[in-house]
């Protein structure tokens, strides 16, 4: 799915601004909140914790699906507010996703940051209304931990400005593209995708993900090799890959087996992919990462260059200069 419609920028957002902080999923550790909200704030913004941010229950969400999504709507609504955060991932976002009142979108559109369960709440609004996904640091393990944010792609991303990403960022190539039609340097698409176990959760569903003609970005945490493998040719199998340019993995923390030897991963992916001819790079620090988690702009044009060492060009704008 390469971009028909334009997309919906939001204002961009300077230091000083302020921001809604809330929970569209599990309920945070509200120690963490804090000190993630005070180095928010030592950056320059202002940040507010919304009304149920820390409600505990039922189960393990922070609140009941309407209250959650009276948060949400009301962040996008205050124009007060430019931007919102995440406090954390967990599960519960796609509970909201038939209750979400598009036209406050529309009408306040921002960006807001996330990510793991939080992707399906980001991408439905970027399949709705073509929100640009700001897929980088959340308040609770970004923020409030030392070295947790990557603080050039924030503020690029907000500012608007392209910026490049690579090798610092832990980016390295996997496998060059099996033909010279793919392997050409750059490819270029719309960079899309999010955490690999929430796309394959909502294949079946009307929030389908459509990756056809993109550079797919694909992260998971936790996950043993064998079923990144089961992920990836269900992807395959469900023809999400059709049309994909190229693919980057992220850091994919803890994606081991005990006992395994220590390339088992990238054997799995390599294997899931045999039939794959684009280029596959991994490592790419956003999302559940080891420290300095990277804000990539979903949903923007971007290319992979392919030279002595992979980088991708974020080269469009997720917000209104």
């Amino acid at each position: 799915m390469g971009r028909i419609h334009p997309l919906l920028l939001p204002r961009a957002v300077a230091v000083g601004d302020p921001a809604s902080v809330l929970s569209p999923a599990s309920t945070p550790n509200p120690a963490r909140v804090e000190r993630g909200m005070e180095a928010l704030q030592s950056l320059g913004f202002l940040p507010r914790l919304a009304p149920h941010a820390l409600t505990c229950g039922p189960l393990y969400f922070a609140g009941t699906p309407r209250q959650r999504l009276q948060d949400l709507h009301a962040a996008f609504a205050d124009d007060s507010v430019r931007l919102l955060f995440a406090t954390r991932g967990g599960y519960g976002s796609n509970h909201l996703l038939e209750g979400i009142d598009i036209d406050i979108i529309t009408d306040h559109p921002k960006p807001f940051f996330g990510y793991s369960d939080l992707i399906a709440l980001q991408l439905s609004l970027y399949h709705a209304v073509n929100l640009p996904i700001f897929h980088g640091p959340m308040i609770s393990p970004d923020f409030a931990r030392e070295d947790g944010v990557h603080l050039p792609s924030l503020l690029a991303a907000l500012s608007g400005e392209p910026y490049i990403v690579g090798a610092s960022e832990g980016l390295r190539l996997l496998r060059p593209g099996n033909s010279s039609g793919k392997s050409s340097n750059p490819i270029r698409g719309t960079l899309y995708g999010g955490c690999l176990s929430i796309l394959c959760a909502l294949l079946g569903t009307p929030w389908d993900p459509l990756a056809n003609g993109c550079i797919l970005f694909l992260e998971d945490v936790g996950a043993k090799p064998y079923q990144i493998h089961r992920m990836l040719w269900q992807l395959r199998q469900a023809e999400v890959l059709e049309g994909v340019q190229a693919i980057v993995f992220g850091e994919m923390l803890d994606c081991v087996s005990p006992g395994a030897p220590a390339d088992l991963l990238e054997a799995a992916i390599l294997s899931a992919l045999e039939d794959f001819d684009g280029p596959i790079a991994i490592g790419l620090r956003s999302g559940h990462v080891s420290r300095a988690n990277v804000t990539l702009t979903l949903g923007v044009e971007a290319e992979l260059r392919l030279d002595e060492s992979p980088t991708l060009h974020l080269l469009e704008p997720a917000v209104q200069r």
